[in-house]
């Protein structure tokens, strides 16, 4: 089965690039059943969040009602890039499947590698320096996150 849910993502990637998307897709998939589906949709949308993988986990959470995707799979054409990968972790399905590596990305010209490089950088050294600004109050919403009795945890 997972053969043929790769190559149906594989399928959906190549059709979306014929339609002048991106080269990306993904499927969610729950008891051998596909609930959800997205392709890259970036320059479509003018969304640069708009990911094959964070297309078909949002709709697979209006599809569930649940902001967590346990129970399911995840099928990917592509190896996420860092973004996705953290919706992945967030939506916490059973696991993922996927074709093409990130490798195959960089030579197409998809290079997350730097990204990857610049997480590990200091805040300020990024290409896009991120300044830490130190006020008094920035813990004030996680103490009240703690106060709440009715939260739900995610």
């Amino acid at each position: 089965m997972q053969e043929s849910l790769i190559q149906q993502v594989i399928e959906m990637a190549v059709e979306n690039v014929r339609r002048g998307g991106g080269p990306f897709a993904a499927l969610v998939v729950r008891d051998g059943i596909v609930i959800a589906s997205g392709v890259n949709q970036v320059t479509r949308c003018n969304d640069p969040t708009a990911h094959a993988e964070i297309v078909a986990i949002r709709e697979g959470c209006r599809v569930l009602g649940d902001f967590q995707l346990r129970g399911c799979d995840l099928y990917s054409s592509c190896e996420p890039c860092p973004m996705c990968l953290g919706a992945i972790y967030w939506a916490r399905p059973s696991r993922l499947y996927f074709a093409a590596t990130h490798d195959d990305a960089t030579a197409a010209g998809f290079d997350d590698t730097f990204i990857y490089r610049q997480i590990e950088m200091p805040h300020a050294q990024r290409s896009i320096p991120m300044i830490h600004v130190a006020a008094e109050a920035a813990t004030r919403p996680f103490a009240e996150w703690a106060r709440q009795s009715d939260k739900v945890k995610y």
